[in-house]
């Protein structure tokens, strides 16, 4: 119950913000689009960039977190869009978009602000670890999934180019290929740059997580339930089990082991419903499960962060 009252609770009450403020009138959908779009397009990959710059590669970047966390992330893939296609006989194209629901977790909106408060501001080197490689990894394969789908019997050059195309033109992608450079060719940043982007990132989770909420409320809770509940199932349960029974069987170190199970167990983000709406296949179902499973994470993340001690 602690946890819940002190970790969980208080990211939750700044989303309520933004829901209720929008709900009543008090802030409009157009502000929050403008909030949102300052988050994800120069708050957050501020954030990633200097996150990444910053990294302490050697020490961070465990190879058995990275498999664990992944390997959890393509199996809810896989189970998403197998069951999408078998069971609720769905095509292929809303299929691949409803199994990126399942891939994609909420890892920097929710994930770095739960942990953060779980396990403090040191444990944030294992989510950052995950968070790297999250967008290129999750839209690498959801693109390719749904680039081969649409474009069956064309040329493997026209899917590379689609692919490649999608992918560099999302800046969240470029902001982390931007920090590994610095990283990795040991860049100075001048002190300015650096001061002026970190009054950038202080605005980034707060701004992120209340815009968050003045989205959710554009979203209605409509779709087919069990697909729905099929999604949350496998974002909540599935993908964390896995994570958290990978990572005990390679012996992750406990201090990047906890940020990282609970990564996995965060709700599908945004990011499920922007591809969905990219393609536009399956967005109602996005819309709904972001909804549903982003307000089921207050009672699954705590949890997890029961069962992780």
């Amino acid at each position: 119950m602690q946890a819940l009252l002190e970790v969980i609770l208080p990211v939750f009450v700044v989303i309520g913000f933004g829901y209720v403020a929008v709900w009543r009138g008090f802030f409009t959908s157009q502000g929050v689009d403008a909030l949102m779009k300052f988050s994800q397009n120069f708050a957050i990959p501020c954030l990633l960039f200097m996150a990444i710059a910053n990294l302490d590669l050697q020490a961070s970047l465990d190879i058995r977190l990275l498999a664990s966390f992944y390997v959890g992330a393509a199996s809810g893939f896989a189970v998403g869009t197998a069951a999408a296609f078998y069971l609720f006989k769905r095509n292929i194209e809303d299929s691949i978009a409803i199994g990126f629901c399942c891939l994609f977790s909420n890892s920097v909106l929710l994930g770095l602000a739960i942990n953060e408060r779980a396990y403090g501001p040191d444990a944030l080197a294992g989510a950052y670890t995950i968070i790297a490689f999250h967008s290129p990894f999750c839209y690498g394969l959801g693109i390719t999934a749904m680039e081969i789908a649409r474009n069956r019997g064309q040329s493997p050059l026209v899917m590379v180019r689609g692919v490649a195309r999608a992918m560099f033109r999302n800046v969240l992608v470029l902001a982390i290929i931007a920090g590994f450079v610095v990283n990795l060719g040991g860049i100075p940043l001048p002190g300015v740059l650096r001061d002026g982007l970190d009054l950038v990132i202080r605005a980034a989770l707060p701004t992120a997580l209340f815009a968050l909420g003045g989205v959710l409320i554009q979203y209605k809770p409509e779709g087919d339930a069990r697909v729905i509940a099929m999604v949350c199932a496998v974002s909540l349960i599935l993908h964390p089990a896995i994570t958290w029974s990978i990572g005990t069987a390679l012996a992750v170190p406990k201090d990047v082991f906890q940020p990282g199970v609970l990564t996995a167990a965060m709700a599908p983000g945004v990011n499920g419903y922007i591809f969905a709406n990219m393609y536009g296949r399956a967005r109602r179902v996005a819309a709904t499960s972001v909804l549903v499973a982003t307000a089921l994470t207050v009672l699954t993340a705590w949890m997890w962060i029961t069962v992780l001690g």
